[in-house]
């Protein structure tokens, strides 16, 4: 295989990957009372810890004015918890809350029930062949993480 086609399967597999995670969040903020930004830096800061305003804004594509919004309102449903850096004032750290974790905790669970839900009528063949494919992606772009 060509390199020039190997991109071109990246490409179709991020536009393919959009679209279904665009039909997951669909379906995930009928039910829920955040927005997609509140949602998802919620998420981030329970799996990844404590983080800096300005790696937080890295993660999501956004500034960090544009995230004051949504820290205050999770800070003011007890959901975050804001620090300033004692050794530079400049720094702002950011962690959930133990009502934080919970509430991320449900969206991670109510997230995979919308995975079977989507990937319900798959056939058996079929998802044995997507999980080899997408197993051997993760090995391999893990061992790219570590080099």
């Amino acid at each position: 295989m060509a390199r020039k086609d190997f991109i071109r399967l990246i490409e179709e597999n991020m536009t393919i990957m959009d679209r279904l995670m665009d039909r997951m969040k669909s379906k995930m903020m009928k039910n829920m009372e955040f927005t997609r930004s509140q949602m998802s830096v919620l998420v981030r800061l329970h799996l990844g810890g404590r983080a800096l305003l300005k790696d937080i804004a890295y993660r999501e594509f956004t500034t960090t004015p544009n995230l004051c919004a949504t820290f205050k309102n999770l800070e003011a449903k007890g959901l975050v918890l804001r620090e300033v850096d004692e050794h530079d004032r400049r720094n702002t750290w950011y962690s959930v809350t133990p009502a934080g974790a919970e509430v991320a905790k449900k969206m991670i669970a109510d997230f995979k029930g919308i995975i079977g839900e989507v990937f319900a009528n798959l056939s058996r063949e079929d998802e044995e062949k997507l999980t080899d494919a997408m197993s051997t992606i993760n090995k391999v772009l893990s061992n790219m993480e570590v080099a």
